[in-house]
């Protein structure tokens, strides 16, 4: 399981361009005025051979510097109970606030890895100026400019190093890990209640991972499963929690621990942008996925029309990963729930589903020598060899062509959507290499 870093910090300090720099997107919107970020915002970082999620913190309330100050408080006490690595954000041109130190004070107290990120340090006259930090009592301060790159390389290394021990998994049963995930509100505890019904004499909580995520145990109407760590069945601490931040932590362990994710809509509220962020999630930790329209017993306009309507734009929305089972539900009602938990055992099926190298290249060769990859260069590409890598933990295909290197994303795409169109792996992500024959 990836190891979660959170970066926290007050406003403006430049939090979401590290994000955006670390997880080579630009998904966080970054402005010189404070309280910008108000989604949770989450991705993968890589380096050195080392896979982690990160968290950018963000989503103040803009009315008062009480607000922030409780607001940042909060966030941070989350994050200590979450998170593996905190890089506690500071500002080199303003220096030390009083918001500064009560974060420091509290991240004292912690026993995780903190690291303090001086940040918009662009000269070497800057750099002197960060010696202030030592006063925050969290070691030295590392020096990085977020938005030019400098000094993140270090930054990277110390916290892929300060990942002290590996998330060693205990449950070791072949059986299905199920995640519901989705944003606060979307109907995670009423579907999950919905499952374990009053019947909790089939129901037992196993610990986890070394971040003490409880893995429910679920047998009943032919059904063996475990469902993964999400609001309604592990315990709430202390922390007086921030809904949105604490599910976002939440989603990232869930996720990372499951083989399935059950992806819930609200149906009132239509898809949003957090919606989207989750469900990029689920594809970049390549999990099976279901979703779920839950609360469609609310919505007035229930026709055929209105379906279709709704799974046209979810598949529009999460193109160009399509193929996967949408479930118009209602965990009050229960309505369609068994039919929730028979297609999450579908998807993990679907990711153990084998096909043999003599009926993958029958079928994909013609289809590649009618439609072969656009030339590149006046070079042509050809594709002669096919087979499934045995033994993935998700169905990979290598294509063995002359010229792998010009083969772009489209065509892989090309190939994935073919061998869907002849072999069921609905809900399920897939891998296509293209290696040099």
């Amino acid at each position: 399981m990836a190891n979660l870093v959170a970066i926290v910090g007050r406003p403006n300090v430049g939090k979401s361009t590290l994000f955006n720099r670390l997880t080579k997107t630009r998904h966080a919107i970054v402005s010189d005025e404070a309280g910008t970020t108000r989604d949770r915002q989450y991705g993968k970082c890589e380096w050195g051979n080392k896979e982690f999620s990160v968290v950018d913190t963000g989503g103040w309330v803009v009315n008062s510097d009480d607000i922030f100050e409780e607001e940042i408080r909060r966030q941070v006490l989350i994050a200590i109970e979450e998170c593996d690595v905190i890089l506690f954000m500071v500002d080199v041109r303003v220096g030390i606030t009083d918001l500064d130190l009560e974060v420091a004070d509290i991240l004292r107290r912690s026993k995780l890895p903190v690291f303090v990120v001086c940040n918009k340090v662009d000269s070497n006259e800057h750099r002197y100026g960060s010696a202030e930090f030592y006063g925050l009592g969290l070691g030295e301060p590392m020096c990085i400019s977020s938005l030019t790159g400098s000094g993140t390389g270090d930054l990277l290394d110390a916290v892929v190093e300060s990942f002290t021990k590996e998330m060693t998994e205990v449950i070791e049963e072949d059986i299905p890990r199920i995640a519901v995930v989705g944003r606060p509100n979307a109907g995670k505890s009423s579907i999950i209640n919905a499952f374990l019904d009053d019947n909790r004499n089939v129901v037992t909580d196993i610990a986890g991972t070394t971040r003490d995520s409880i893995y429910t145990k679920y047998e009943k109407f032919g059904f063996n499963f475990y469902l993964v760590d999400t609001a309604g069945i592990r315990k709430k601490n202390k922390v007086t929690e921030d809904l949105e931040y604490y599910s976002v932590m939440r989603s990232i362990r869930a996720i990372e621990n499951s083989d399935v994710c059950v992806l819930m809509i609200d149906a009132t509220r239509g898809i949003e942008g957090q919606d989207l962020n989750i469900f990029q999630l689920v594809q970049k930790n390549q999990k099976g996925l279901v979703v779920v329209v839950n609360k469609w017993d609310l919505v007035e306009e229930k026709s055929n029309e209105a379906i279709r309507f709704f799974e046209r734009t979810i598949r529009n929305r999460f193109a160009p990963f399509t193929d996967f089972t949408i479930i118009f539900a209602s965990a009050t009602t229960k309505q369609r729930i068994f039919k929730v938990l028979e297609e999450a055992q579908k998807a993990y099926e679907a990711r153990t589903n084998k096909v043999s190298t003599a009926k993958l290249n029958e079928v994909m060769l013609p289809i590649i020598e009618a439609t072969p990859p656009p030339s590149l260069k006046g070079k042509y590409i050809k594709i002669k060899y096919a087979m499934q890598i045995p033994d993935t933990r998700v169905p990979s295909f290598v294509f063995y062509a002359n010229l792998p290197q010009y083969v772009k994303e489209p065509y892989k795409r090309f190939l994935e959507n073919q061998i869907r169109e002849h072999w069921n792996f609905k809900g399920s992500p897939i891998n296509v290499y293209i290696r040099q024959k």
